[in-house]
Parts: structure tokens; sequence; C-alpha cells
């Protein structure tokens, strides 16, 4: 462990000379890349530091008990008793911050809202969920561009696709994509009885081609006309861009954004998705378990959450025992900020048992 450790603060100290460096300052793609990747650095270094001073503490307090005066070597042991359980406590937080990270959790996220099973509450549902969400981005302090809205027929929304740009928005969101389940007395109902409809979202990084390698020369861009709602400029326009990568066969396309060269932003995106995840089924089935089956299909079974209002009650269905529920009121006001801290700290959990396995 401390060869690593060594190896990550002069990492570090690299990273510093070059944010000095005037071909660097000159290159602010560059220069950001290189301090994203020095701020990451910096707390694990900074632990480290204190593990040295530490160890060096722990080292002169072990010589002290060789010595022949008594009052020294009970002020040796004192110190021992006080410096060990810490060394302990360091060396936990260290394997956690030695987890590898994602490297698409800084990625800023195409997120999508779409109405599940439930008909027209359904539709209501991904509406609140689009309240709540928009909350919770607001706190974060992101950004949030509106894509494409097509709004139900009675309130809310049949599909709303976002793009939210900001600090870490992936690491934080990636955990919201799945089928979410609401179970209440409908706005439609006229009995007052408890009906159960849903809602899924769909969280994707924001990738480059550079993310997965892919060649220009194996990709072909097509345009067309969109179909459906959206005024005389989707219809009588070619705004609509589909990518088809040859090596692959993969497919994606987009008419969500106003613009072709939106769409095509989109439409990479989602094709960059598509052959990532054949990548990840295809090499990776051994960590599969890190990125869960989350979006399912929007059947009312097939849930990650569900919000029970007659209870006050969110359940988190990747949770066990009393750390999956979580109070209602306070969550749909975008209080999301306890939900996703329990399940990074699964992640991590995770994570570092498949570490010590390894």
């Amino acid at each position: 462990m401390l060869d690593k450790l060594e190896a990550i603060r002069d990492r570090y100290y690299y990273l510093e000379e070059q944010l000095s460096d005037p071909a660097v300052l000159a290159d602010m793609n560059k220069y950001k890349k290189i301090g994203k990747e020095y701020k990451d650095l910096k707390e694990i270094v900074e632990v480290y530091q204190t593990y040295r001073d530490l160890l060096g503490n722990i080292e002169t307090s072990q010589e002290m008990l060789k010595e022949e005066d008594a009052e020294m070597r009970e002020m040796a042991q004192l110190e021992l008793d006080d410096l060990l359980p810490q060394k302990e406590e360091l060396e936990e937080r260290i394997k956690f911050l030695l987890i590898p990270k994602d490297p698409n959790d800084a990625k800023d996220v195409i997120f999508e809202i779409r109405s599940g099973t439930g008909g027209d509450e359904a539709s209501i549902f991904a509406g609140d969920l689009y309240k709540m969400y928009s909350k919770y981005f607001d706190t974060q302090g992101w950004r949030t561009e509106t894509l494409s809205i097509n709004e139900g027929t009675v309130g809310g929304y049949n599909k709303l696709v976002l793009e939210i740009t900001g600090e870490d928005v992936f690491g934080k969101l990636k955990f919201e994509s799945g089928a979410h389940r609401v179970q209440r007395v409908p706005k439609t109902e006229s009995q007052g009885r408890v009906h159960t409809s849903a809602a899924t979202v769909v969280v994707m990084p924001k990738l480059e081609m550079e993310d997965i390698d892919i060649n220009k020369a194996d990709l072909t861009r097509q345009t067309f006309r969109s179909s459906g709602a959206g005024g005389q400029h989707v219809n009588k326009t070619e705004s609509g861009v589909r990518f088809i990568h040859e090596p692959t066969g993969a497919v994606a396309e987009s008419t969500d954004g106003r613009s072709q060269i939106k769409n095509a932003e989109i439409a990479m995106n989602r094709l960059i998705n598509k052959i990532r995840e054949a990548q990840i089924t295809a090499h990776q089935n051994k960590v599969a378990s890190k990125r869960r089956n989350l979006v399912g299909t929007g059947d009312r079974s097939d849930k990650i959450r569900t919000y029970n209002y007659p209870q006050n009650r969110v359940t988190d269905h990747r949770l066990e025992g009393s750390i999956k529920n979580f109070n209602l009121d306070k969550v749909v006001t975008g209080d999301l900020e306890p939900i996703i801290e329990a399940l990074q700290i699964e992640e991590n959990a995770e994570k570092l048992k498949a570490q010590e396995q390894d």
C-alpha cells in the first residue's frame, strides 16, 4: 500500500508542476484535465502525509519502550495506546480513498424521464419527479437545458429529456436510472382508492468518441425528418440524426433536440453508450454488479424505488434494513442527498470487497 501511495504522491507533485507550465496554461482543455486530476489526488496525498507522520510518531514511541527509565516507558506506552487506534482508522480511510473511481463520475449527463405503467397518473408522476430533480439540481448548482418535452394529456410528461452540466454530475445521478414506482390516490381517482403507477429514469454520461476509441471512418451518418408532435420545424426539416457503427452494427438516433447539431450530439452520445455497454457485457462480466440493471421496462414490479404517499415513505429497494427508508416529504422537495450517499457507500463497499478478493 505504501508503494502505491508514494506513486500517487509523486504524480500529485508532477501535476502541480504541470499546472505552472506555460505550455499547459496555453491549452485550456489540457489545463482543466490536469487540474481535475490534481484536485482528485489532493485528499489522498494529505491523508498519506498525516499517515506518514503518524508512523514516525509510532516508531519513536516504540524506541522509547526500550529505555531503562520506567517513567519514559510508561509515557511511550500511553502514546502508543493513543496512536495505534488512529493508525487503524487512517488505514481504513486510505483503503476507501484508493478504491478506483469511475472515470465517468465527473461527466455531464443526458437525463431522461418517461411515464411508464399507469396511464395519466404515470405522466403526472413523471412531472412530479421532474420537479423533485429540478430542486436537487438547484441545490447542487448544476445547469439544466431542456432538450425535449412531450406533455401528458392531463398534466405531467410522457417524456422529458434534459442535459445536466456541473461538477460530478454522473457520479451522483447514475443511481437514479431505473423504474420509480408511486403509490397514492391519483388526482384522476374519484373514489379515493390508492393506485400504483411508474415512471422510468435514464441517466447517460456525456461521452466523447475518444472515451472508447471509435474510428470516425467506421461511422455512417444519416439525417431524416422527424415524425409526430413537434411543430412545423420538426416535420419540415431533416433535423433527426442517426449514426451507424459499422463494425458492431450499433445504431443510435435522436429527434429530441430542435437542431440537427444538437441531435447529432445526443445521437452520438447514445451510440457511444451502446458500444460501451456492449464492451462491458462482453469483457467485464465479473464487475457487472457495479452497474446494476437499473432501467428495466417501466413496469410497476420492476422498480428501484417506491414513493409511498399514504405512509409518507420513500423506499430504495437496492438498500437493506432501516437505511432503505426515507421521509417522503423531504425527498420530493429535492432532499436526495441522503439516498445518494447511502448508495455511494454501498457501491464503495462492493468495490472494496472486490478489490480485497483480487
